[in-house]
Formats: C-alpha cells, sequence, structure tokens
C-alpha cells in the first residue's frame, strides 16, 4: 500500500499518477485540509475537491482546479445581487460545496462525506481528508491575520507575510480509514 499526501494542482497531479499505477487496493491518497474555510455559509474544501475532480477526471484542465464542464450562472448573479464574488464557486461545484454542508451539518465527519463523493464521481481509490476536525490555516500578513483562501485568492499574495497559523492542529481527529491504515502496517511508503 502506498499513502500518497496531496495538497492542491501538484497533489492532485501526483494523484493521478499514481492511480494510474496503482489499483485502489494498493493506493490512499491522503489530503490536506488546511485550506478549507467557510465561504457564503458553504463548507469549500479546496484541496479535496481538486484531488477528487481530478481523480474523476472532471477537473478543468487549463487551471488545474474546478471543473472543466463548468457554467458560471451562480457567479454572475451573485455579482450582479453585489454579492461576495472573489471566490469562484461554478455552477457544478457548487453541488458539491451543498452536499457537503449539509453532511457535515448533519453530523457526518469529513471523511465519510468525502469518500461518498468521491464515489459518486466514480473514484475508485480511497481520497482521505488529513483530519475529521478542521484544521485551518492562518497567514499572518502586515495587514493582520486571514484565512489561507483570503490572502492567495482574495488578497493574492499581496501583503507581506510575518507567519503562519495553523488553528485546530492541537484538536486534530485523524480519521478513520487513515487510522486504520497506519495501525494496520500495510503501508509500504508515503508519497510527498
Amino acid at each position: 500500500m502506498i499513502l500518497a499526501l496531496a495538497g492542491g494542482v501538484g497533489g492532485a497531479r501526483l494523484a493521478v499518477g499514481l492511480a494510474q499505477q496503482l489499483s485502489a487496493r494498493e493506493l490512499a491518497v491522503v489530503v490536506n485540509t488546511g485550506d478549507d474555510f467557510e465561504h457564503l455559509g458553504l463548507a469549500i474544501c479546496p484541496d479535496i475537491d481538486t484531488v477528487v475532480y481530478t481523480l474523476a477526471g472532471v477537473h478543468n484542465a487549463a487551471t488545474g482546479w474546478g471543473r472543466g464542464d463548468e457554467t458560471w450562472s451562480f457567479m454572475q448573479t451573485l455579482r450582479a445581487l453585489g454579492g461576495e464574488a472573489w471566490f469562484q464557486l461554478g455552477d457544478r461545484d457548487l453541488a458539491m460545496h451543498v452536499l457537503r454542508t449539509q453532511a457535515l451539518r448533519s453530523g457526518i465527519a469529513l471523511s465519510e462525506v468525502t469518500n461518498a463523493l468521491a464515489r459518486r464521481l466514480g473514484v475508485r481509490h480511497r481520497v482521505i481528508p488529513m483530519s475529521d476536525t478542521p484544521v485551518r490555516t492562518r497567514v499572518r500578513t502586515v495587514e493582520g491575520e486571514v484565512a489561507f483562501q483570503d490572502y492567495f485568492v482574495r488578497l493574492r499574495c499581496r501583503p507581506r507575510v510575518q507567519g503562519f497559523r495553523f488553528a485546530g492542529a492541537a484538536r486534530a481527529r485523524v480519521p478513520p480509514a487513515l487510522a486504520e491504515l497506519l495501525a494496520s502496517r500495510s503501508v509500504d511508503a508515503v508519497v510527498i
């Protein structure tokens, strides 16, 4: 068993390369949740979605993130109504966020939600969040502390960085599927 640690576009590409060579029994992908945040009341998991969409073959190959068959009616309407539109949520992508948020609010763990959504998109390999509880990357800038996606997308990496904080790291809960893998001694290698 190979355990791949993945985050974002590069991690998604790594996961696809490994998935092309390894069966679902031979590969599990553990995905960063440090970029996760709440936006417009929705639980957004950018790295998980990028890995899932890429493994499912529905990603946007030009950008590396989002879906390739995306439409933008929601964003156009949100902008027209004066809503906060700095983070792009495509119409098909929005369905993922709504279903995830609904499941999380009903008490279902992030790892279970991720597994269910990945399976529905046809992903055969296991995609496991690094934590079932929120661990958020906070960026300390000269202008104050912001969530990673605020810094990366909304602020376009402009304010000078003074440091980082990982909110929730001390309380992080390893998903059962990952704990079982690690306890089983079946992991032959960890790929970063």
